[in-house]
């Protein structure tokens, strides 16, 4: 009996649309609502002398995908993982 394989979803992050609440939580990812912020955590480092600074949110959508977006607090545009 085989096993059915689901692909992995890309580890490389793609540019969004995301629409913040007031407080600047994501509300909604390429037109989808967020059901839910799961996890939020903030990255501030600068390994080999390049800064990085991202606002980050695992998120479960209104259509039952789970992805993650962060926020590039230098450029101020939204990535995203996940399908």
């Amino acid at each position: 009996m085989s096993a059915s394989l689901r692909p992995v979803p890309s580890q490389t992050p793609r540019t969004c649309h995301v629409h913040v609440d007031d407080s600047g939580r994501p509300s909604s990812v390429n037109g989808c609502a967020v059901e839910a912020v799961r996890e939020e955590w903030r990255i501030e480092e600068g390994w080999w002398g390049v800064p990085c600074r991202r606002r980050c949110f695992a998120l479960a959508l209104a259509d039952g995908r789970i992805c993650t977006v962060y926020e590039d607090r230098r450029s101020g545009l939204w990535w995203r993982y996940g399908s």
